[in-house]
């Protein structure tokens, strides 16, 4: 049976239970017309072709690709009893050199989904404290190939047993963070799944009050996971899983907003992008979107790319 990608790190962790603002501008007192944004436009990605890494045979999903372009961080199947982050250096946009374990990131149990801003701060999804501390979404500072200062990213959890944070992407910047709320009853699979936002404040994030309102058109019905988030904050990737797993199969969207102070829109299918596919990321450029795909059973590393 396949393997259920990004959505198998909803069973690790539900086992591990059982033990916005108005876009218009008034106009002035001489009745000029009302001022509207007018909706930016993006290219379309195509062209799906494979990523490889060489000296690494075995699965690799949740690609991020380092804000310098140079490293390509991943892990391994989210599936396993142990799961791991790894690092691979750049040869060229579709070739990577294996380099190993992200040291400091691995711990026992699932350790997964990379992201990383500007300033070298790293974030990934571990379940290595869940029970303890309810959190599942940690930070450190990347060098190297090695992280330091390893610690739970303050102000996201809700510390409430049953909800578990399983996925995570910083904006480049680093000042915002794009999560997923995962609501557990027990079972080995969620009965919801939600992206929020959270700003940073010094050393601690704070979820926005208008969350809810901002990604309203993104959480509809089913399951919707796995975010991405542009430079400029107008583009949006997510997957997104309607009714139960695993039919149908995970399927990559984007959506766009006119400004950041306003609600993202109707989300769209990368048609580009078939088959078992989850977890999108945009290369530094934003003319490549990295995902990974089930092909015949092992998860693999893609990419689209636009003008």
């Amino acid at each position: 049976m396949i393997t259920i990608g990004r959505i198998s790190v909803f069973a690790m962790i539900g086992l591990m239970l059982l033990c916005a603002v108005s876009a218009g501008h008034a106009g002035s007192s001489t009745a000029v017309p009302e001022k509207k944004h007018v909706p930016p436009t993006f290219g379309v990605f195509t062209n799906p072709e494979p990523v490889t890494i060489e000296g690494y045979s075995a699965d690799a999903m949740e690609p991020f690709i380092s804000p310098d372009g140079t490293y390509l961080f991943f892990n391994d199947s989210n599936s396993l009893p142990q799961t791991n982050l790894y690092y691979a250096t750049r040869i060229d946009d579709v070739t990577f050199q294996f380099q190993g374990e992200i040291g400091g990131a691995n711990a026992t149990g699932l350790n997964a989904v990379a992201s990383m801003d500007v300033n070298n701060t790293f974030y990934f999804v571990s379940t290595r404290s869940y029970s303890a501390t309810l959190s599942t979404i940690y930070w450190g500072i990347f060098s190297d190939g090695s992280l330091s200062n390893v610690a739970i990213v303050p102000g996201i959890s809700k510390h409430e047993l049953g909800d578990i944070n399983f996925d995570q992407c910083i904006s480049p910047d680093g000042s915002t963070l794009y999560f997923v709320d995962g609501v557990f009853n027990g079972g080995s699979l969620p009965e919801a799944a939600s992206i929020a936002i959270a700003k940073r404040h010094g050393n601690h994030f704070k979820r926005i009050g208008d969350s809810a309102k901002i990604m309203r058109k993104i959480n509809t019905d089913g399951l919707n996971y796995a975010p991405d988030i542009s430079k400029s904050g107008l583009e949006f990737f997510f997957t997104r899983i309607e009714g139960t797993p695993p039919t149908p199969p995970p399927v990559i969207f984007t959506a766009t907003r006119a400004s950041t102070s306003k609600p993202f829109g109707t989300p769209s299918v990368i048609e580009a992008i078939t088959g078992f596919a989850e977890a999108p990321a945009l290369s530094p450029d934003e003319k490549s979107l990295y995902y990974h795909e089930n092909v015949n059973g092992t998860f693999v590393i893609y990419r689209v790319t636009r003008p």
